[in-house]
């Protein structure tokens, strides 16, 4: 490995020490449906993200009793922005060691890190975006665009986002998009924000610290996701005044203020197509209260049939989650989301029948602004549960029994 100086984002500096087959070489994870970071594939029971300190101390100090309901915390990589001989752009990820990192100015272009994966199929494209490009992202970004993924123009980038299952956005008028396309667009649109992120810094040499977490839908051959933004509130207590205006008003304009929930993205797989059917964050944000309850019913239904099997599962979860969570005295998830996850290929299950029933998990995630008391000396200290993520569960449950309840 080759080792240089770093801090939270340090610069590279040369050393002498080189092992050059310790480096793993980062892919998009292509099942990542919200979020605004780029969520990378390690390996294939591993992701990472980039680290914010305040995530990564919530993780080492989680309550036993939560550790079922978050995704296994790993530790620590340096990750750096690297390019090979053919001029494409590549996230490499080596293990952290306090204080050192990698020099990547001494890994020779062709001597590439393992990858832990077959080239062939690899999907090549240069960095400045094509028409189809254009047209595919816009139809993920319905109903706004005031977060548009600017272009690169060079190097390139070597985007690895196949995926056996095709995907279809689901638009603001609840049709479909004709388009069948090869990779998650919210999983591109984010990973070529973080490239150029990235890019922007690499002349500097930057290096930077990514959080290891399970990748927690690796049980799952078809992962049906759905990622609900929970609470009433969404902005950390060190907020600006502007970005926590920004965020109430985001709140007040959609299901969070009176549901304590709203969907952030969604992918589910269709057994009459065999396509996954996806939406984002833009599309849940619209969402009236029976526009939600809509999704959550399209959520759990495959095209063939509503997956009736999967709904006390899934409540039995949530009911424990509220357990735990009113016991967290002082705790604040602001903009956590949580995933419901289950396998879209499962056979279903007669829910009268004694066998087993289907897997499903649910976790809670992203943590950059949860606090409690005594937590990195935070000033301002909240009593009693987070009443506003309690609510969300709560609606969460009722509107699954009402949907249950309906269709029996």
């Amino acid at each position: 490995m080759c080792v240089c100086q770093t801090m939270e984002v340090g610069k590279c500096v040369k050393s002498t020490v080189c092992d050059r087959g310790r480096g793993v070489l980062l892919e998009p994870f292509i099942h990542q449906v919200g979020g605004h970071s780029s969520m990378m594939r390690y390996d294939d029971h591993t992701v990472c993200k980039p680290l914010i300190a305040r995530e990564q101390r919530f993780y080492e100090s989680l309550p036993p009793e939560m550790k079922e309901f978050t995704p296994d915390y790993k530790g620590v990589v340096s990750v750096c922005f690297e390019g090979d001989s053919d001029g494409y752009i590549n996230l490499v990820a080596y293990p952290y060691v306090e204080n050192e990192a990698v020099d990547h100015e001494e890994l020779p272009e062709r001597d590439h890190p393992r990858r832990k994966h077959s080239r062939r199929g690899l999907h090549r494209t240069n960095s400045a975006l094509t028409s189809a490009d254009h047209k595919e992202e816009r139809s993920a970004l319905t109903g706004e665009n005031s977060e548009s993924v600017p272009e690169m123009n060079s190097p390139k980038m070597e985007l690895v986002m196949q995926s056996e299952v095709p995907f279809q956005m689901l638009d603001g008028n609840n049709g479909m998009s004709s388009e069948r396309i090869s990779y998650n667009p919210w999983s591109l649109r984010c990973h070529k924000q973080q490239l150029n992120r990235m890019r922007s810094e690499s002349k500097e040499r930057k290096l930077y610290k990514f959080l290891l977490l399970e990748n927690v839908v690796h049980h799952f051959k078809f992962p049906c996701v759905l990622d609900l933004k929970m609470g009433t509130r969404q902005h950390g207590d060190d907020a600006s005044e502007e970005k926590a205006a920004r965020q109430m008003k985001k709140c007040e304009q959609s299901t969070s203020a009176t549901l304590g929930v709203r969907v952030c993205g969604m992918q589910v797989f269709q057994m009459n197509t065999g396509n996954y059917l996806c939406l984002n964050k833009y599309y849940g944000r619209g969402l009236s209260a029976e526009g939600f309850r809509r999704s959550l019913y399209q959520y759990l239904h495959n095209g063939v049939l509503l997956r009736m099997d999967l709904f006390e599962p899934i409540l039995d979860k949530l009911r424990r989650l509220i357990c735990v969570l009113e016991i967290q005295a002082s705790y604040r998830f602001y903009s956590s989301s949580l995933l419901i996850i289950y396998d879209g290929i499962d056979r279903p299950r007669d829910p009268r029948a004694q066998e087993p029933p289907p897997q499903v998990d649910v976790r809670m995630i992203d943590f950059a602004h949860s606090t409690y008391k005594g937590f990195r000396d935070d000033l301002t200290v909240h009593d009693g549960p987070d009443k506003g993520y309690v609510l969300g569960l709560r609606s969460l449950i009722s509107i699954l029994e009402l949907i249950r309840d309906e269709n029996k």
